[in-house]
């Protein structure tokens, strides 16, 4: 990337806070996001050329669409400044990063504020997590269940063990993982959550099955989240840590980017796959395009992985795909402790999607901005010691969109 685009600062709300039970709704997220973004990067309001919100489901959740002039008007300095709405599934705002960055190197503006959002505790358990079907291709899946991601991802740990063999085991370990981050995180949903003996096990009662393929530990949770990013180009960087006095190790750079698309149904994913060494190519695609554009040889120069795990099966696939591990050998990363905060690889550092909690249109924002703190060592009790060089991996549906993104900073 010629021009590479700055994260100036940023802010995640609290996963754990339900907005309904506080009489506040998707815009109160959008305030305190913004607001909390602009006090991080020590920036006006006046000084934002565009904002982008990424936002899945609110007309399904919140029965509210044109998301972006919400923006402008709970922040009224941002009126006249032009919003955008993205949505890509669970990429919704890995998207709208990817639309005000190409903005920023095309010199339209200088610097824009990315928003992603969703409030998805109003709706009973059951009910919230039905309305996600709408991220699949409605009544053309071929799944017969209740809970149709459960069942996609599900699926997919069965294709893992008629490919290469999968022992559960290796999914439990992954979700005590996540869990076990999460609690060193403040802002991580389940920091206070408490697990009996047997809840990572193959126990029915303490962990019962979901769908085929699919325990409880194995998902994430209906969370309520917002988290906004400042992007800048270098040159108003260059400026905006003049008049601060930060130092350029301060924020974090987007170095290279990956961004691919496949058809919507889940079935037809495995099939193309047939006889290719990675499930899901086009994830392995998007993760290489992200190292080329970086400039980096692969995960040998990566110090750790912000990771989609929806379900402890996403973590399972990127864990091959990014070549921690030869295809199919996850298991190894598992067991050998690679994974972990402190292994070879940390995935997860900060909890995941399991640990810190999955607001649709907030997730790919919250994991770019978990990315940043690594690399400009502000991530506190989750910091991987030495992190210089992070990579997400956030996907869309499954895995219909996927987006992946490099960070390191400039000393």
């Amino acid at each position: 990337m010629a021009d590479p685009v700055f994260i100036l600062g940023g802010y995640q709300s609290d996963f754990a806070r339900c907005y309904a039970r506080e009489g506040l709704d998707y815009s109160d997220l959008m305030v305190e996001a913004v607001r909390g973004a602009l006090a991080d990067a020590d920036l006006d309001a006046s000084e934002i050329g565009a904002v982008h919100v990424g936002n899945a489901m609110g007309e399904l959740y919140n029965g509210q669409a044109h998301m972006g002039p919400i923006v402008a008007q709970v922040v009224p300095e941002l009126r006249g400044v032009p919003t955008m709405r993205h949505e890509g599934a669970c990429a919704s705002s890995s998207l709208a990063i990817l639309a005000a960055s190409s903005a920023i190197q095309a010199g339209w503006y200088d610097c824009a504020l990315v928003l992603g959002v969703e409030q998805e505790r109003v709706l009973p358990g059951i009910e919230a997590a039905q309305v996600q079907n709408s991220a699949g291709w409605l009544d053309r899946e071929g799944f017969d269940c209740n809970l149709m991601w459960a069942a996609v991802f599900g699926r997919m740990a069965q294709e893992y063990g008629e490919r290469y063999g999968l022992d559960r085991r290796h999914l439990n370990r992954i979700a005590e993982i996540n869990y076990a981050n999460a609690k060193d995180n403040p802002r991580a949903q389940t920091r206070f959550w408490q697990f009996a003996e047997g809840a990572f096990s193959e126990d029915d009662e303490l962990n019962p099955v979901v769908e085929p393929g699919t325990r409880r530990s194995d998902c994430t949770h209906i969370t309520d989240g917002a988290c906004a990013l400042v992007l800048a180009s270098s040159r108003f960087a260059r400026e905006h840590l003049k008049k601060t006095g930060r130092r350029a190790g301060d924020i974090a750079r987007i170095r290279g980017w990956g961004h691919r698309g496949a058809g919507i149904r889940f079935l037809d994913k495995l099939e193309a796959s047939r006889g290719e060494p990675y499930i899901m190519p086009h994830v392995r695609q998007t993760i290489t395009d992200a190292w080329r554009r970086a400039g980096i040889p692969g995960i040998e120069a990566v110090s750790g992985i912000e990771t989609h795990d929806c379900f402890t099966t996403t973590e399972y696939m990127a864990i091959d795909h990014f070549g921690i591990t030869a295809p199919g050998q996850s298991w190894q990363a598992v067991e050998e402790g690679w994974i972990e905060r402190n292994g070879r690889i940390p995935v997860n550092s900060s909890g995941g999607l399991i640990g810190i909690g999955h607001p649709i249109g907030a997730t790919g924002a919250r994991m770019t901005l978990d990315a940043a703190r690594q690399v400009t060592n502000r991530a506190g009790a989750y910091q991987v010691p030495g992190a210089k060089i992070y990579q997400t991996l956030n996907i869309g549906g499954s895995c219909a969109t996927v987006v992946s993104l490099v960070l390191d900073t400039v000393e």
